[in-house]
């Protein structure tokens, strides 16, 4: 890990807390790879059920470092996308195959690859004062963290072209009538409301939490008849869990299930 990137356990939920606040937390190569680390951590622990991703300050992510970019101005192409390939695309690959739940609590201001990072949890939610923009346009870049991709599944074509087109800021009720967030919280309450939430799903049914994941996300991708295929499958195996039989038989007691 790097003492930018703070990673914390807590019960069955853990917490990936950005840490730059003087730089508006905006990412180094160092703080990528302590991400991507984490997220393995996270896939390998099976007593982690949930995902928090937040900034640290007033700022959830500021994007990649400008002054860093300026250094690597003289690189050829082939060792750009690399950098890109080899290291910032790690973690939206990494995401994919990772069925857990992943809350993002964007704290504040959400811009460039940092807006890109925040679309690549499951569920956003927003403080009263943050600010999303896509401000590639503005250093005459492309969207290289993912954000071509996150971006139009979420808002649609048209929207996501505009944001990237004119680089504007949006603030948090915006993104929330726009579908960028779920919810818009105050600023105090942000943090409480995600980790209530995160505490709500490490509770429920890990198994069965994971393959609704998998059949949203994998649904995403295929027909409907591969859709019922695969999500028949699923289903055929939470039938079997401990989880299932624990859920039938507090129903009919008239009690509240306890998970493993």
């Amino acid at each position: 890990m790097t003492q930018n990137l703070r990673f914390a356990v807590e019960g069955r939920i853990a917490t990936i807390t950005l840490d730059r606040p003087e730089r508006m937390n905006a990412f180094t190569f160092a703080m990528i790879d302590a991400w991507v680390e984490a997220i393995a951590e996270c896939r390998r622990n099976d007593e982690i059920r949930v995902v928090i991703v937040t900034g640290a300050g007033a700022a959830f992510c500021s994007g990649g470092d400008i002054a860093e970019m300026k250094e690597r101005l003289a690189h050829p192409p082939a060792q750009r996308k690399e950098e890109l390939w080899g290291r910032i695309q790690r973690i939206p690959l990494a995401l994919e195959d990772f069925d857990k739940p992943v809350l993002v609590a964007v704290n504040g201001v959400a811009t460039g690859a940092g807006m890109d990072l925040a679309l690549m949890g499951d569920i956003r939610y927003a403080a009263a004062s943050a600010r999303f923009a896509e401000t590639y346009v503005r250093v005459a870049l492309v969207p290289g963290a993912g954000g071509a991709h996150f971006l139009p599944r979420l808002v649609g074509p048209a929207k996501a072209l505009e944001l990237f087109w004119t680089g504007v800021f949006i603030d948090a009720a915006e993104a929330e009538r726009i579908g960028l967030v779920n919810k818009v919280l105050p600023d105090a309450e942000l943090l409480p409301h995600v980790q209530g939430v995160a505490e709500r799903i490490a509770r429920g049914p890990a198994l069965a939490i994971r393959l609704m994941k998998r059949a949203v996300l994998q649904g995403l991708r295929g027909d409907l008849r591969t859709n019922l295929d695969l999500v028949s499958s699923h289903y055929a195996l939470v039938t079997a869990s401990p989880d299932h039989r624990e859920a039938v038989e507090a129903f009919l007691a008239k009690r509240a299930p306890s998970f493993a």
